[in-house]
């Protein structure tokens, strides 16, 4: 990945479709997500879809999809496929790799292949979805393996379009995505980076209070349009997590042109926005040494 191509890093781009035309989740809880997001673009497209997306706005974007299948009941789309598609992209893409937390030592061994033969470059969990409390200590072998291997763990925090409007929240409970659950984690595995998704709505002082005191502990912006940003986060971007802020679009629900485009009007200051759209990736991710490819 040659960065001096890269005008940004979209650390949090969901992969919605497999090659196989199967979806991450029911039609039920995509439809739902669409109108909470007033999505009217494409919500599924494909692996080489968002590479060509990204590659057209010379940005780089981490992919993903989430391992529920204890959460919701639904299969899951293939890391390891969504992995091995993505290095057909390395000029753009950058793969994560989801497990479910709930499978135990069977999810220990297979982050470790994911990482080890499929080169995979982190992991992403959505406690919501996945039905799962962070800080219990019968997920800590997984977070022991994902520190010893070196990589990020991005996890939800906060509000979630999944299941929302639809009867009893279709059972998803917002309670899993507590960021200071994940304080727990951040202190007992201090060398394991972890990064917040969204403006944690409705505890988004409590994500600014872990990033502000735990240095493995980033923000990302995604999920929501710039111009909705609670003031406290804005004010702490610019400010002490000018270094810890990263950019996110929650691509394909909310696109990278529309996120850019309104970030462009929030009052950031001129020094801190290559900061938060592409320097501070790139040190969270590990991408400084990176060899050009």
């Amino acid at each position: 990945m040659d960065l001096d191509q890269l005008d940004a890093i979209d650390v949090h781009v969901h992969v919605e479709q497999d090659s196989h035309g199967c979806f991450s989740v029911d039609q039920e809880l995509l439809d739902a997500s669409a109108k909470y997001f007033r999505a009217d673009q494409d919500r599924t497209p494909t692996v080489a879809d968002i590479a060509e997306h990204y590659r057209a706005r010379r940005t780089a974007a981490v992919v993903f999809t989430v391992d529920a299948p204890a959460g919701t009941g639904h299969p899951p789309l293939s890391s390891e496929e969504i992995a091995d598609q993505a290095a057909e992209h390395p000029d753009v893409l950058i793969p994560f790799g989801s497990v479910d937390p709930h499978a135990g030592k069977a999810a220990v061994a297979r982050a470790r292949r994911l990482v080890e033969e499929h080169g995979v470059r982190g992991f992403k969990f959505h406690p919501s979805l996945q039905a799962f409390e962070p800080n219990d200590v019968r997920f800590y072998p997984l977070y022991d393996a994902i520190q010893e291997l070196g990589v990020p763990a991005l996890f939800h925090t906060g509000q979630t379009g999944i299941g929302a409007g639809l009867p009893g929240g279709r059972g998803i409970k917002l309670r899993y995505s507590d960021p200071m659950l994940i304080d727990d984690v951040a202190a007992d595995f201090p060398y394991l980076t972890i990064v917040l998704a969204h403006p944690s709505v409705p505890w988004q002082d409590e994500a600014i209070s872990i990033a502000t005191h735990k240095p493995n502990v980033y923000i990302d912006l995604s999920g929501w349009s710039p111009k909705y940003f609670p003031p406290q986060l804005v004010k702490a971007a610019n400010s002490l997590l000018k270094r810890k802020v990263l950019f996110g679009s929650d691509f394909p629900v909310l696109t990278p042109d529309r996120w850019q485009a309104d970030f462009a009007k929030l009052e950031i200051k001129d020094e801190v926005r290559p900061l938060i759209l592409k320097e501070n990736a790139t040190r969270m991710l590990g991408l400084e040494g990176a060899a050009s490819s």
